[in-house]
């Protein structure tokens, strides 16, 4: 709900954790009331215990109370506590963020009082000009989940969410349930004793799925069109008959697997050739066989095979896959032993250059050496098919070259994801199309062809990919998520991976698929602020329309309405902030999260004049990785400078050039911005906002040069949350830079 038409402010300061024993609190409650103007201004020696917050929801119930500034400890302890839904609520961060880090000593005293005073002026100015959001619940959400894909992982997810109570829409381009697991004959071991291979499971778990009242199977059918967003996308169904089906979904879950490499691109290791196949054609030899003698395609019994590993993988000349696939090993070790069960005189090398199996695979490698099966260091360099198989190779071992004969060669050629278009080569195809070119209008129609969503966003119709096509979401930070609010990526399709590896992927990403349906049904955002019922909104008589919110999104969640103003898709967003970070006139705010709420704490803080010697520096650090950091520093006592003042913000991206300009005006002498590693490789909780922040700042040293300073004042860093070291490191030494430069010139002009 919003908050009443006529605001009460109220500030409440703890005196525990030896807050009391280090800080005048009594001088922190006068800051809050004069300068704070604070209507309600009380302590409590624990606020967080049963007493402390009832006495905050009595004032809230009986009073009037309808934002309230929390001085006590970071904003990232005691969450529940201090939970207060009908109440805007502010933080100011005294314990972590004052003296558990600022120096000992009746020398540090002053500067810890300071420090701790500007944290209450700071926590008052910011619930001054914060809302309570209203949430965005919509009547119409739906809880169903779409599962595109009805392979291994497709299966276990649309299980996962059916089993948890939800119903769910399993779409199949095929004839089949099974995807590429039903063409296997075994599958590598996946439970006790981890010794042979075992059953797939595949047509066992497809009955299931065929049989659960809660699970639609679309078989024979593709997704033509996906439009709406979490809680409401509206999706048809393209049967091969000819009819469309319409789903109305929560989430989806995109499962769409695997194609393994194309044998025709190494001809030099046989590809193309007579007895040469990859490890799925020996599956189809192997499944032909069923458990008999395994034949080659002419007939002829196998008495001896040699597997090469790495065929077109881990490649450093760019012509192939430059990644592992995972499961390559395991799978030959699998299919090796197909054969010496079947007849132990048979000759099977395994050709490897590194022999990796995760988990308990080491168990079945050592079954598979007792069984027989050769492990030969080498790198093949040339295989020739036909009726007699030769393999050239480099014995790494031995250092020298050498040559082995067999009657069939198989190839782990590894895989490539199905994800659909990528969006960077859709963006130039349109583009161009959009100008006239007829081949690229050709382009695009073949590119719409190979699509797995069709989505109806204005940044193309699949999910982001990485730069080897597999779908965006970060294996560390958060799995299954990707750019796209509500679409989860689950098995091959994000990453490569064995079955077992697959299966586990898809139940994480039914569950998050879970988690957002119910997050959008609550009008709250999803990951990583899935608490957040706050949304975005545009002061559109001031805006330019420069559509710089649209294009930044990391999450095509702004579309343009019919004004060409911008349009918020609120359960697209995630909160981040980033539009009202790339909007040049200020016009985009959240209710509790604004360039107003920001802007206010760094005016909030009191500046020395430059007789007095006492710099202050501006800390904009992540909510996610940066300010859990500095946390980490206080609850390990590492102490750093009081000289400066730490903001968090919810995504380095969502940070505002007039911040910046603001703390330089105001006679700060440098500003800190913490955020978290971009790149490739990047932790950015919001993908794109630290890369997009990194960019920004790089174009604002001629405003540190208009303004007649150095710009070694601005500085922007890359923190992770385990840096708590680092970033005491980082602190001191850049104060001392600081106090090297100068104090600013701005002082007493702000």
């Amino acid at each position: 709900m919003n908050a009443p038409a006529t605001p009460k402010y109220a500030a409440y300061l703890c005196s525990g954790c030896g807050l009391g024993d280090k800080l005048d609190v009594g001088a922190l409650e006068k800051i809050a009331q004069k300068e704070g103007k604070m209507a309600v201004v009380k302590s409590h020696p624990f606020l967080c215990n049963a007493e402390g917050v009832q006495m905050i929801k009595d004032d809230i119930a009986n009073d009037g109370v309808t934002h309230l500034c929390i001085a006590a400890c970071s904003r990232r302890a005691k969450a529940e506590a201090f939970s207060f839904p009908e109440a805007a609520v502010s933080r100011a961060n005294l314990r972590e963020g004052v003296v558990w880090v600022a120096a000992e000593g009746a020398e540090h005293d002053e500067v810890r009082q300071e420090m701790a005073e500007d944290y209450v002026r700071m926590g008052c100015a910011e619930v001054r000009k914060m809302k309570v959001p209203g949430g965005n619940v919509k009547e119409a959400s739906s809880k169903k989940i779409l599962v595109v894909g009805g392979g291994m992982s497709g299966m276990t997810a649309a299980l996962a969410a059916a089993e948890a109570g939800y119903e769910v829409a399993l779409v199949e381009k095929s004839g089949a349930l099974g995807g590429f697991a039903k063409n296997l004959w075994k599958r590598v071991p996946y439970a006790a004793p981890y010794a042979d291979a075992q059953p797939v499971g595949a047509a066992e778990l497809a009955a299931k799925v065929s049989a659960n009242a809660k699970i639609k199977v679309h078989l024979n059918s593709t997704v033509t069109e996906t439009a709406g967003a979490p809680g409401r996308f509206a999706v048809k169904i393209a049967q091969e008959s000819g009819s469309v089906a319409e789903e109305l979904c929560g989430a989806i879950v995109q499962a769409t697997g695997f194609t393994t490499y194309d044998l025709a691109k190494l001809p030099e290791l046989g590809g193309g050739q007579a007895n040469v196949v990859d490890q799925a054609g020996l599956e189809a030899l192997a499944k032909q066989a069923n458990g008999g003698a395994i034949k080659r395609a002419d007939g002829k019994e196998v008495k001896s095979v040699v597997f090469v590993q790495c065929a077109g993988q881990r490649d450093t000349t760019g012509q192939h896959l430059p990644y592992c696939s995972g499961h390559c090993c395991a799978t030959s070790i699998k299919q090796a032993t197909y054969f010496k069960d079947r007849d132990p005189e048979i000759d099977t090398v395994v050709m490897y250059q590194d022999l990796r199996v995760p988990g308990m695979g080491e168990d079945f490698y050592r079954n598979a050496q007792d069984k027989g099966v050769v492990f030969a260091k080498g790198k093949a360099s040339k295989v020739s098919g036909g009726d007699a198989c030769k393999v050239d190779f480099k014995d790494l071992i031995l250092n020298e070259d050498a040559s082995i004969d067999a009657d069939l060669v198989v190839l782990a050629t590894g895989q490539v994801p199905n994800a659909g278009v990528n969006l960077d080569e859709w963006t130039a195809t349109v583009t161009a199309a959009e100008s006239g070119d007829e081949a690229a209008k050709i382009k695009k129609g073949e590119l719409q062809k190979i699509s797995v969503l069709n989505l109806d966003y204005r940044q193309g119709p699949d999910m982001p990919q990485f730069k080897y096509g597999f779908a965006d979401s970060h294996f560390i930070c958060f799995p299954y998520e990707t750019r796209r609010t509500g679409i989860y990526a689950a098995g091959p399709t994000r990453r490569p991976m064995d079955l077992l590896q697959a299966t586990e992927d898809a139940t994480g990403a039914a569950l998050k698929a879970i988690q957002a349906v119910e997050n959008a049904a609550r009008g709250r955002a999803a990951h990583p602020r899935a608490w957040d019922l706050s949304f975005p909104s545009a002061r559109l008589e001031g805006c330019t329309q420069c559509k710089r919110c649209t294009v930044e999104c990391p999450f095509g969640a702004i579309d343009e309405d019919e004004k060409r103003f911008p349009k918020f898709n609120e359960e697209r967003c995630r909160r981040c902030g980033t539009c009202m970070g790339a909007c040049p006139v200020r016009v985009i705010s959240f209710e509790n999260y604004s360039c107003d709420t920001v802007g206010m704490q760094i005016k909030a803080v009191n500046i020395p004049d430059e007789f007095e010697e006492k710099p202050r520096i501006l800390i904009l650090a992540c909510e996610n990785d940066a300010y859990p950091a500095l946390d980490m520093a206080g609850i390990q006592r590492l102490t750093y400078s009081a000289y400066v003042r730490a903001i968090p913000v919810r995504c380095l991206g969502s940070v505002n050039t007039i911040w910046i300009t603001d703390a330089l005006n105001s006679g700060y002498d440098g500003v800190m911005m913490m955020g978290c590693k971009k790149g490739d490789d990047y932790q950015c909780h919001f993908v794109k906002g630290s890369e997009m922040a990194f960019y920004r700042m790089s174009k604002i040293d001629d405003t540190l040069k208009q303004l007649g300073l150095e710009t070694e004042r601005v500085q922007t860093m890359e923190v992770a949350i385990t840096d708590n070291a680092r970033v005491v490191k980082l602190i001191n030494e850049y104060v001392d830079q600081i106090k090297a430069i100068g104090l600013s010139p701005m002082k007493g002009f702000g």
